[in-house]
Order: structure tokens, then C-alpha cells, then sequence
């Protein structure tokens, strides 16, 4: 429980400051100034009063104890006062204090004492080196930033306090409300996992927002999300994830993948709202503030101004924003009262010398209006535009109807004070029209994950046991990267099916094995040092005779020879040929934030060059495995083009999922590639697979 940290009756500011110029100082004045409903006991030993508050000389000398203590002493003391707050009965600390960590060998040595206490102790832990926090509702502001942040409905916790203090100036500049406020710092004890666990329960809370640059626990990070999604939006600004640094991988999905790529799926898979930029993170705490959610993607544009009204129906297919037409009835009422110039459609047009009578007439209409999920009104501020009457006018409808209602009052000093009045109603206003659309992209998209059912059916299948006896054979022999021969085993246990295949140790045995299986055949080098067949000449496709078999083998193994002459070779694997699907490529590849991460797309020049590629982290439901089918670009190619005939797709979720059960049985195996897996109108076909193992076991 976070309450003594957020709701303490007692709180001890340890290294309480009468100087101005010290944090200490600040801290303290931050609480007296903003009225915090508790008690504030400041700690300095060297002074008896500090602003007017009897001031103790440890925490110790304190009647009564303390709930929370604010610690800001430099670091090397800290563990010290610590563990005399928890003494004093503190179950929670705000260390404000830098020096650990982030400043070299000896900090990190002073942060793992500071856990070390934390968990003897039972005392939570924010920080070291954070900026504070702060709650609006009992007037608390324990930081040392300038300002206090108006009352409001929003949360934001930030890994930076320089971004922390900027987002505080931010809401107090635009008059934003905030519940509650959180620096991060180190994440010594608490971390973002915490917060978001705390916040979806308070009931002063209605959205969250956050800024990170790392995750301490990526499987616990995405559960707390999935439970919290459902309940309030989630907004996540993360940096630090280009693919600059992504490390080297040696499968086709290791080296598509990056930290960058797994957030994302994370986040998607969670139902965060991922924030692109800061004024991407502040453009959509503001529409989620308004606290209405569309029933759909239907969205009617008001306007004032033909191109603002095109600008905003650009935009919206661009999204994939549906723009609807009114119903017939709807459409009467406003020909009756629009004059015949207007554009009755959608966007609805009332022309230049538009009166707030014609926005009222069309908003009334709009919300009543069954085709309609959600509301967009623009206005220029031109010669005649009445634009009080008309926030007016925005304002009462908005406060009639559970429809999003959204403003786009262009302009500066003629429409600033509408626009503040409007805030004050939470009806959100943007400056232009294709970020209005945007972000009621955002709030159709957030419905639609509310409404969704993402319960994790239970998937299991294959023979664990048989699966482990392999992949320990293969390490106790020092293998771990394992060539088609074995991966297609491993695989095979699991569900997967491969062609008509036989192991030839002779140019013989080519013909004889080609002979059964039947031509045309494909050969292929086998042999545990090689994974890359093609780029070593170990592959023959069409091969049509026996004589032809023969004459494949020869070439292949001496192909071989020449450019691997230290490669074990087990001779030539003989595939019968599958024609007539489509190829398309599975892959896992391992991150250190998320675990498993699955990989899907298009095989061939699909994922070498257009790289038209899904992820999700492991392990996914059916409906995960089939959203990564169909958010590719050439997805519909699968489900016939120009009058091909449809794969199995099924087949290729099938797959997906065994996929996913594999890697969370077995966590040893790091990447894993089927290049390609041929689908087939009924079916697939695994033609190749290699695997990756971690030298150690991954836990």
C-alpha cells in the first residue's frame, strides 16, 4: 500500500534548509505554501526553528513518529537516516538526494544498500535523485520545483525530473489539473510497475501519464498495464529506444528487432497509448481529460471554413477515421435552418458568415444524431464569426451528451479567451484540424480496446519432455545454433509439418531418396555450422533426375568444402518441392526488457527489403496472432489479390501460437527463424527453421 506515501499525517523533511538556495529550503516551503493538511516536521541539527516550524534535531526526536520521511542529505548519509525513519515508523521515503547510481561504483554500491534497508525494513522507497511528489488532494507538494499544479483528473509519473518540472509548468501555464505528480529518480524501489498498480485504484485519478526510459520488469510492467488499460487510459511517452542501439542478431528476427520495436509491441498488446513526442503526450492527456469515450470511429466535422473542413476530412482517411452521413431526418432539420450554399454532408460546412445560431442548429442536430460518435468543431475567427456565443453554444451541448465534443478554434488572440473557457469545461481545443483528428483517433482506438475481450485462452501443445531432451543434448555438446535438421525435430514436436524429407550421405543416396520422394526435389547442405545455406552454395532447387541428384550432391558438398572447409557436414537433406502457397516467415528473437518477442511477415523480398514485419511479445492469444496477420501492409495478398485463391490464414495464427508456446516452454531459445513457411489453401509447411540457444539458460 502506497497511502503513507501519498496520504502520511506526519511528514520529516531531513535536511530541512533555512537558506534559500538550498533544496532542503524549498522542499519545505513548497509544503507550508500550498497548504499540506498534515504535519511537517523539519530535521536539521543545526537550527531550532526553520519558516516559523519547531525544527528537530534527528528523526528520532520526533513525538509521535512520522508516516513518510523526504530525505535530502547528501548520499553518503542517507542509508543512515533511512533506517531511523523506518525506526520512527515511516513506511515510506522520498530521497531527494543524488550521488547514487547515476554517479559511478560507489553510488551504486550506496543504492544497493538503500534496497537492502528498504526490504529489511519495510519501507518504500521513491528515488534516490528525484524531484519529489506531489498530491493535489491533501495539498502535498513535496518537491522542489516552483509551483503547484491546479486540482484536477490526471496523474503523470517521469523517470526525468527535468521533464517532470517542465510538464508541472505546463499545467500550471494552461491550467491544467492534475491528481497526482511523481518523479521517478532511480527507481531504487518503487517503479512505474507501482505507480500504475496505485493509480488505476485512486479515485481521484482518471488518466495516466507517463514518461519512461526503461522498464526494471518487462512481464510485470505489461500485466499491470493490461489490468490498468481497462479501467483509464494509459498515455506513455518513451525515449531511448532508436535502433542505433539494438544489438547484433544472427536471425532475420534479431536483426529486425530493437528495443524500440519490443516497447511498441508491448504497448500495443497492453492497450498503452503510446505519446510520439512531449506535445504529442500533452495533446492527448488533454482529449482524454474531457472523460468521454466514443461508442465508435464516426466522427462529424463542423466547420466554419472550407479548407479547415478539408484539411480535417484528409486527415481522418488518412487514419482510417470513418466520416458518416447524417441520417435523412437529421439532414431536414439542417436544410430548413442552413442557407443553400452550406454543405449539408460531412464535413458539414456552414460558410464563412456562419452565426452561432448555425452552430448551434447543426451541434444539436449532430448529437442526437445515431451516425454520429463524435463531434469536431472548427471555427475561424473571420469579420463575423460570433465567437463567444459560439464556445457558449460548444459548451452547453457538450455538457448535454456523452458524445466526445472537440474544438478546433483556430487562431490566437481572438479566440484565447473561448478556448480558456472551454478548458475550464474539459472540452478540449487544438489549433489545427489534423491534430483534432488525430487524437480522436486516439480516443475511438482506447473505446475499442475497452470493449474488447482479451482474455489469454490456455494453448498448450507439443511434447515438452521430448523438446527438453533435445535442446539439452544439443548444449551438453556445446551446440547453440541448430541447423534445419534439428530445429525441424525441436518444431516438429510442437506441431509444425514439414515436406517429404530424407538425410542422403552419398551421392547415392541423393538419387535413391530423390527417386521416392518424387521429382522435382530441393537439396540442401546439412550441417550444424551453417545457417546461411545460400550464401555458401549449399542449396539446388528443381532438381528433376536421378542423374541430376547425383551431380547436386557433388556440387553442393564441394561447395561447401571450399567455402567452410571446417564445417561438420551430415551430408545433403532431400526435400520434396512444395508449389502452389505463399511464403511467409515466423521468428522469435530475444529482448532483456520483454523476453520473447514474435515476429511474423511475408517471406522473400517482403521482409529482406520492405521489411514488412508485426511483432508481439510472448506469450499471445489467438486474437494477438491474428491482429499480426492483418496489420502487415501486403496482408490482403494472403487473403487473395487479382483473383488468386486465399491462403490458410488460420494456419498461420496455428502457427504463431505454437510458436509462442515453444519459447515460454523452453526460455533457452533466444531466436528462432522458419524461412519460409509455405501456406498453402489448406495448411503449411515448415521449408526451413533454425534456432538460436542462450549459452545459459534465460530466466
Amino acid at each position: 500500500m502506497l497511502t503513507p506515501l501519498f496520504e502520511p499525517d506526519t511528514i520529516a523533511v531531513i535536511g530541512a534548509s533555512a537558506d534559500p538556495a538550498k533544496v532542503g529550503h524549498s522542499i519545505l516551503n513548497n509544503l507550508l505554501t500550498y497548504n499540506f493538511r498534515g504535519r511537517i516536521c523539519p530535521v536539521n541539527p543545526s537550527a531550532a526553528e526553520i519558516l516559523g516550524l519547531k525544527t528537530y534535531r534527528s528523526v528520532s526526536d520526533i513525538d509521535g513518529g512520522i508516516d513518510c520521511a523526504v530525505i535530502v542529505i547528501p548520499a553518503r548519509h542517507v542509508p543512515a537516516a533511512l533506517i531511523e525513519s523506518a525506526d520512527a515508523g515511516a513506511k515510506a521515503a522520498i530521497i531527494i538526494s543524488a550521488g547514487f547510481k547515476e554517479a559511478g561504483k560507489e553510488g551504486m554500491q550506496l543504492e544497493e544498500e538503500l534496497k537492502r534497508i528498504s526490504r529489511e525494513k519495510g519501507i518504500n522507497i521513491v528515488g534516490p535523485n528525484c524531484l519529489g511528489i506531489i498530491n493535489t488532494a491533501n495539498s502535498m507538494n513535496a518537491t522542489f520545483a516552483a509551483g503547484m499544479m491546479p486540482k484536477g483528473r490526471i496523474a503523470f509519473f517521469s523517470q526525468s525530473g527535468a521533464l517532470g518540472i517542465a510538464i508541472l509548468d505546463w499545467a500550471i501555464g494552461n491550467k491544467i489539473g492534475f491528481s497526482k505528480f511523481i518523479s521517478l529518480g532511480n527507481k531504487a524501489n518503487l517503479n512505474e510497475v507501482d505507480f500504475m498498480e496505485y493509480l488505476v485504484n485512486d479515485p481521484e485519478t482518471d488518466v495516466i501519464l507517463g514518461y519512461i526510459e526503461d522498464v526494471v520488469d518487462g512481464r510485470a510492467f505489461l500485466e499491470a498495464a493490461k489490468k490498468a488499460t481497462k479501467q483509464k487510459p494509459v498515455i506513455i511517452l518513451k525515449s531511448g529506444g532508436t535502433e542505433a542501439g539494438a544489438r547484433a542478431a544472427s536471425s532475420h528476427t534479431g536483426a529486425l528487432a530493437g528495443s524500440e520495436t519490443a516497447f511498441r509491441a508491448a504497448f500495443r498488446q497492453s492497450g498503452i497509448i503510446k505519446a510520439e513526442g512531449i506535445q504529442d503526450l500533452f495533446d492527448t492527456a488533454l482529449v482524454f481529460a474531457g472523460g468521454r469515450l466514443p461508442q465508435g470511429n464516426r466522427l462529424l466535422v463542423i466547420t466554419n471554413a472550407g479548407g479547415p473542413g478539408i484539411i480535417a476530412a484528409d486527415a481522418s482517411e488518412k487514419l482510417g477515421v470513418s466520416l458518416p452521413q447524417m441520417t435523412k431526418e437529421s439532414i431536414n432539420v439542417m436544410q430548413n435552418s442552413l442557407p443553400s450554399n452550406a454543405s449539408l454532408y460531412n464535413p458539414v460546412d456552414i460558410i464563412g458568415d456562419a452565426t452561432s445560431e448555425r452552430y448551434s442548429v447543426v451541434i444539436e442536430t449532430a448529437i442526437k444524431d445515431p451516425n454520429v460518435d463524435a463531434l469536431l468543431v472548427i471555427l475561424t475567427p473571420q469579420g463575423v464569426t460570433d465567437v463567444e456565443n459560439t464556445a457558449d453554444i460548444v459548451i452547453k451541448n457538450a455538457g448535454s451528451t456523452d458524445k466526445p465534443v472537440i474544438a478546433c478554434f483556430m487562431g490566437e488572440e481572438r479566440v484565447r479567451s473561448s478556448i480558456n473557457r472551454m478548458k475550464d469545461c474539459s472540452i478540449p481545443n487544438f489549433s489545427y484540424p489534423e491534430v483534432a483528428v488525430k487524437e480522436f483517433r486516439m480516443l475511438s482506438d482506447y473505446s475499442r480496446w475497452r470493449s474488447l475481450d482479451n482474455a489469454e485462452e490456455p494453448f498448450s501443445c507439443g511434447s515438452k519432455e521430448a523438446v527438453s531432451a533435445l535442446i539439452d543434448k544439443a548444449m551438453s555438446e556445446g551446440r547453440y545454433q541448430l541447423g534445419e535438421d534439428r530445429a525441424m525435430e525441436i518444431l516438429s514436436h510442437y506441431g509444425f509439418s514439414f515436406p517429404d524429407r530424407g538425410l542422403a550421405k552419398t551421392a547415392m543416396d541423393a538419387a535413391v531418396i530423390a527417386e521416392r520422394i518424387g521429382f522435382p526435389v530441393a537439396m540442401k547442405i546439412a550441417s550444424p555450422d551453417i545457417l546461411h545455406k545460400t550464401d555458401v552454395g549449399g542449396i539446388k532447387l528443381n532438381i528433376s533426375s536421378p542423374a541430376a541428384a547425383e551431380d547436386a550432391f557433388m556440387e553442393i558438398t564441394s561447395n561447401v568444402q571450399r567455402f567452410m572447409p571446417d564445417a561438420f557436414i551430415n551430408g545433403v537433406m532431400i526435400y520434396e518441392m512444395i508449389k502452389g502457397g505463399k511464403e511467409v516467415i515466423l521468428g522469435v528473437t530475444y529482448d532483456r526488457t520483454f523476453r520473447h518477442m514474435l515476429m511474423f511477415g511475408l517471406g522473400g523480398i517482403y521482409v529482406e527489403v520492405l521489411k514488412d514485419v508485426s511483432f508481439r511479445i510472448a506469450p499471445v492469444s489467438r486474437a494477438e496472432a491474428e491482429g499480426m496477420i492483418s496489420e502487415i501492409r501486403t496482408s490482403a495478398l494472403l487473403r487473395g489479390a487479382r483473383g488468386e485463391k486465399p491462403v490458410d490464414v488460420d494456419a498461420v495464427a496455428e502457427g504463431i501460437m505454437r510458436l509462442s508456446a515453444l519459447v515460454t516452454d523452453f526460455p533457452a531459445i533466444h531466436e528462432l527463424d522458419i524461412n519460409p513457411l509455405m501456406v498453402m489453401h489448406k495448411g503449411a509447411f515448415a521449408l526451413d527453421a533454425r534456432i538460436i540457444l542462450e549459452a545459459k539458460k534465460a530466466v
